[in-house]
């Protein structure tokens, strides 16, 4: 063999090339087909997947605490109780305090809606163009008839017949365009809807519960025993580790944030009661509530203050103040208060985040947007402990 042919770099068979190329974009494929399979799985049945993530999320959240009280002597039974009334009474109790101000609010859907409505048509009237001048009509003079004698009128002719008076039409009223339409219909279905999913609520709430109450009293040992009779979990004391750190790091997320939007609520509240603005709790509850969808639930809030404020104040300037307090104590809260005490290791890429709110709302409505979050963080709080998928873990903390 000469040196040239020694030399030459070795070229790879056209057929196993093509074999390559094959094998990767099945496997594309199939990974499209299973994201696919998986979304619409999620979103048929949102019913029965909802209360269940809920709940584990609640489980996690509140396990630690049982697991002290077991430790304590208490048995789970009791303790999972005590600490569902204890953590439960408060939002009951507020719910109930918020039960007339809120049905009061849904009454005045449609008169909220009125309003909005001739606010609209004032302004589509302004940017209209200005209507044609009217022009005036001499009135028709009939000419009185003459008392002498007439050969023209001997003969049945009249050459003085009376001229009928013009029939003036009443002018119609102007058609509502098809913005107000739109508008004062999306006002009835809003508040019927409302008034439709209340007893779905109710029974997911029910469930949410049971599940709640049988994942803190009996999760534990069933999990303890699968990973103890599963093969497939060769290293069992770092899957017991895993569970353990992210029951610790999610709760101490959770709680770190309801304290964070409840602060964020009363303070908001406090503000608005200070400043005389009606059911200032309710609205102190509900950012506090939205907040935990971040820029969404902003945007919502913003919105519904400002509602609230044209229903009190009028269209006029004093009408944003609601939605301008809030949106300064907002961007107060997220740009120093919550990155100082969660710190860099909860940090997201906001387009990442905006995007994964995007899909769970699609997938689950409202509180699907608001458990996207703790869920997105428990996931990447998963493969971090893993050290699996590290590349998708720095896309989600990718940072400008």
């Amino acid at each position: 063999m000469t040196q040239s042919e020694h030399d030459e770099p070795r070229v790879e068979s056209k057929p196993l090339v093509d074999l390559m190329e094959h094998y990767i974009g099945l496997r594309v494929s199939l990974y499209c087909v299973a994201t696919l399979a998986v979304l619409y799985t999620l979103y048929a049945a949102r019913s029965l997947f909802l209360p269940i993530v809920v709940a584990l999320f609640f489980s996690l959240l509140l396990s630690p605490l049982v697991s002290w009280l077991k430790r304590l002597h208490v048995p789970r039974s009791l303790s999972s109780v005590l600490l569902l009334c204890v953590l439960g009474g408060p939002f009951v109790i507020l719910s109930i305090e918020l039960a007339e101000p809120a049905q009061k609010w849904l009454g005045k859907v449609p008169e909220l809606t009125v309003q909005v409505t001739e606010g609209l048509t004032d302004i589509g009237d302004s940017l209209s163009p200005a209507a044609a001048p009217e022009v005036d009509v001499a009135p028709v003079v009939v000419p009185e008839r003459e008392t002498g004698f007439s050969f023209a009128r001997f003969f049945g002719v009249y050459d003085d017949e009376p001229v009928a008076a013009p029939v003036v039409e009443k002018p119609e009223p102007p058609a509502e365009s098809a913005l107000v339409e739109g508008v004062k219909k999306g006002g009835v279905d809003i508040l019927l809807s409302v008034l439709g999913v209340a007893p779905f609520i109710v029974a997911q709430f029910a469930l949410w519960m049971i599940l709640v109450l049988f994942l803190l009293i009996y999760g534990p040992g069933l999990y303890d025993n699968a990973i103890n009779l599963l093969p497939m979990i060769r290293n069992k004391r770092r899957a017991i580790l895993l569970v353990g750190r992210l029951r610790q790091e999610l709760s101490r997320y959770i709680l770190t944030v309801t304290i964070i939007n409840a602060t964020l609520g009363l303070v908001t509240g406090s503000v608005l009661w200070m400043l005389g603005v009606e059911d200032a709790v309710l609205w102190g509850a509900l950012v506090g509530l939205l907040n935990y969808a971040p820029y969404v639930g902003t945007l919502v809030s913003l919105s519904i203050l400002a509602i609230a404020g044209a229903s009190q104040y009028g269209f006029n300037i004093e009408a944003l103040l609601p939605a301008a307090i809030f949106f300064g104590l907002n961007t107060l809260e997220a740009q120093f208060v919550t990155p100082a005490i969660l710190g860099q290791n909860m940090r997201l890429n906001p387009l990442v985040l905006i995007l994964w709110l995007v899909i769970w709302g699609w997938l689950w409505g409202p509180v699907g947007v608001l458990i996207a979050v703790p869920l997105l963080v428990c996931l990447k709080l998963v493969a971090t402990e893993l050290k699996v998928l590290n590349y998708w873990v720095e896309l989600v903390e990718t940072q400008s």
